[in-house]
């Protein structure tokens, strides 16, 4: 029963696995290691990009190296594959991620001015493979963008978040001038022209000028989410999450549902507004 429960129990790697691999590091240049775990099979490299922005690759090994290649774990927006035969070593998969780094600069590019001018609600804390901004452009008023990796210049996926008579004429101008999107200038720049809009700027508002508490549940954050709903009438324009909103009108006897949307009155100003159950 012991020898059963015991997790320790392998058969040990073959020596050559070890020599072959320290002579790769050694060649690699231990400067550009940033991790090895003690059974010297999980490994973190680290690298700058041309912009100075620093990135970690973590290699999982197994006994086959380097018959077989280590699985290889990176913080990108897309697929990263790689090209390996038998003779290849750690400095060809360093050297395709180098190369895999700066195929997506302008990307990072793009999300990095959005980070530093704008008031980004979500996500708070963006990994490098995130593909959405949740941007704030006014009070309970927002757009959530998906930025394409491969063309992060081309005109991204657009959700306008907020009160219909705030949100409709923003959607009215994305439509209206869409043809003006110039791919030679910025993602943000663009969105500006084509919005007619400027965004709240990081150096003279606070964040807790938008970040407002749902009006149900009192709380900003709710299992990692921001309200996303407002009531439409102008007098109220009370902002709440989605769950919070749905479950307080399921529980009002006069609201009435029709398939997952149910239609029931602001907890606020009484105004009649939908909540969609998956949306």
């Amino acid at each position: 029963i012991a020898l059963k429960n015991t997790q320790d129990l392998h058969i040990p790697w073959p020596p050559e696995y070890y020599s072959c691999l320290v002579r790769d590091l050694e060649i690699l240049g231990w400067n550009k290691v940033a991790y090895v775990d003690t059974g010297l099979a999980t490994i973190k490299l680290k690298a700058e990009d041309s912009c100075g922005r620093q990135h970690l690759i973590t290699l999982k090994l197994n006994a086959k190296y380097p018959t077989e290649p280590p699985d290889c774990l990176v913080d990108f927006p897309v697929q990263f594959a790689v090209s390996w035969m038998p003779q290849n070593s750690l400095t060809d998969i360093y050297n395709q991620f180098l190369a895999a780094l700066e195929s997506l600069k302008e990307f990072w590019d793009v999300m990095d001015e959005i980070d530093g001018k704008t008031w980004v609600l979500e996500p708070e804390n963006p990994a490098r493979a995130a593909t959405t901004r949740r941007i704030a452009i006014g009070t309970n008023v927002s757009v959530n963008i998906e930025v394409d990796p491969r063309h992060p210049n081309m005109l991204p996926e657009c959700y306008f978040l907020g009160a219909d008579h705030v949100v409709n004429p923003l959607r009215m101008k994305l439509n209206n001038n869409m043809h003006l999107w110039d791919p030679e200038i910025s993602l943000l720049q663009n969105l500006k022209d084509l919005l007619e809009i400027d965004f709240p700027s990081r150096a003279v508002i606070e964040k807790s000028d938008f970040a407002k508490d749902c009006g149900i549940c009192y709380a900003y954050r709710l299992n990692g989410t921001t309200p996303d709903q407002v009531c439409d009438d102008p007098r109220c324009g009370q902002p709440f999450h989605q769950t919070c909103l749905y479950e307080w009108l399921q529980g009002l006897p006069s609201s009435r549902q029709s398939f997952n949307v149910i239609f029931g009155e602001c907890p606020y100003c009484n105004k009649v507004r939908e909540s969609n159950e998956n949306e």
